[in-house]
């Protein structure tokens, strides 16, 4: 049996260094894998200027247009669909997404499903049919999250969900570790925000993908759920999957848990890792 080859994409405002030490880990185990940056993050991540202007402006900070208010989940998705053919040269790939991540692989499954092999939701937006990941974000079942109180900005005036990274207001950084990496070291908790992108795209979010039994509803996929994620709350994570199994009883999906944070290929990669060494092999 051959292993098909691994690619990991991350959510909103991560890059693919968060993989790092999954990456590690898992190729070490002999399996191909590699982390790709997702549209507006990472390298094709654009800075908003009033975060680095000084004197600090934070009433632009409030209403500076982004740099990537333009990028949509189309565009997320033919970038995702090109890093899959170059790393499968053609042939399925697993694919593991993370977070808003989880949108971009389900249009990409739905529109090319012949070349993802198996889809890891790792406590990521597994959106039902024609929903958008923002309706799930305003949900009651988010309640509690942490993300919303942490932008600085209206999403709807400026194109984008902005933090203000170069805060070194001790409550608002403490809020960010906590959204994000609260079972996370706090020092490396303060090293990954350091690699955050300010801005991520509205667009993302706001898309929709209309799933079909033949195409993302026939391919094979694993939700990950993360007990103490104060992003995705537990309850949203669980209306994906019940969702989901709803639509396509005939292609349930696999379910395993973590007691982590939002996190866990920081906190927990060897789980991580292991979970995804043992998915999809072919012939």
């Amino acid at each position: 049996m051959t292993a098909t080859p691994l690619l990991f994409l991350h959510g909103y405002w991560h890059g693919s260094w968060c993989w790092s030490e999954v990456i590690a880990k898992v190729t070490a185990a002999g399996r191909q894998a590699v982390a790709v940056d997702m549209a507006g993050h990472g390298l094709y991540a654009r800075r908003p200027a009033c975060l680095s202007q000084r004197p600090f402006d934070p009433d632009a900070v409030a209403t500076e247009p982004s740099p990537v208010a333009g990028v949509s989940l189309d565009e997320a998705a033919e970038l995702l669909i090109s890093q899959i053919g170059q790393i499968g040269h053609g042939g399925p790939v697993t694919v593991v997404a993370h977070s808003m991540g989880g949108t971009v692989l389900t249009r990409v499954a739905q529109h090319a499903p012949d070349l993802v092999g198996h889809m890891v939701y790792l406590t990521a937006f597994m959106p039902a049919s024609d929903v958008p990941a923002l309706a799930y974000i305003q949900s009651d079942d988010n309640e509690g999250e942490l993300v919303g109180p942490s932008l600085r900005a209206d999403p709807t005036v400026i194109g984008a969900l902005r933090f203000d990274l170069t805060s070194q207001d001790t409550a608002y950084r403490h809020q960010l570790r906590q959204a994000f990496f609260g079972d996370v070291d706090p020092d490396a908790a303060e090293a990954a925000l350091g690699l955050f992108s300010p801005d991520a795209p509205v667009g993302i979010a706001l898309g929709a993908t209309t799933l079909t039994r033949g195409g993302w509803g026939s391919i094979p996929r694993t939700y990950v759920t993360c007990a103490q994620d104060m992003a995705i709350r537990p309850a949203v994570q669980r209306r994906f999957i019940t969702e989901a199994d709803a639509a396509f009883p005939d292609n349930p999906t696999s379910v395993v848990a973590l007691d982590a944070s939002h996190s866990p290929f920081l906190s927990m990669p060897d789980q991580v890792a292991d979970i995804v060494t043992k998915l999809d092999r072919r012939a």
